[in-house]
């Protein structure tokens, strides 16, 4: 991508430990950071932050789309926001039924940990969070 094209536009990258999932000059990203959700659009000033579990969004013209994002870090410098996380998926590539199988489970530790100490309740809270952005990520897109 040459600086040119940059000049009024960002350069989003979505990486996991896999792949690139995504890699497109955009309008503007927006993301679920630790501290609640922000955008970046071009010239933004330069920072690093930590993601959460949640939906990502982007838009080119007036198409936008999504992602999720199960946590991980972002960072901006010079028109380029690179998304570093360890799944990203769209909407489409999202299985819903499994998705709400693994809600279930979660849903069930999350109750059993508040009885049992031996069951990890933040690594059961945090597979419910994660279900359910999947869950409501690949609804918004089948409706």
């Amino acid at each position: 991508m040459t600086e040119k094209h940059l000049e009024h536009r960002l350069l989003l990258e979505v990486v996991t430990p896999s792949r690139m999932v995504v890699s497109k000059v955009v309008d503007i990203a927006v993301a679920p950071g630790v501290m609640g959700e922000f955008g970046v659009l071009v010239s933004h000033i330069p920072f690093l932050t930590s993601l959460q579990v949640g939906e990502m969004r982007y838009r080119v013209g007036k198409e936008e789309e999504r992602l999720f994002i199960s946590g991980g870090f972002a960072e901006v410098s010079n028109n380029k926001m690179t998304i570093l996380a360890d799944a990203a998926e769209p909407p489409e590539k999202i299985d819903l039924e499994r998705a709400r199988r693994s809600r279930e489970r979660a849903e069930k530790r999350v109750a059993q940990a508040a009885k049992d100490e031996a069951i990890d309740f933040a690594r059961a809270e945090a597979a419910l969070r994660r279900a359910i952005a999947r869950i409501s990520i690949a609804s918004k897109k089948r409706m």
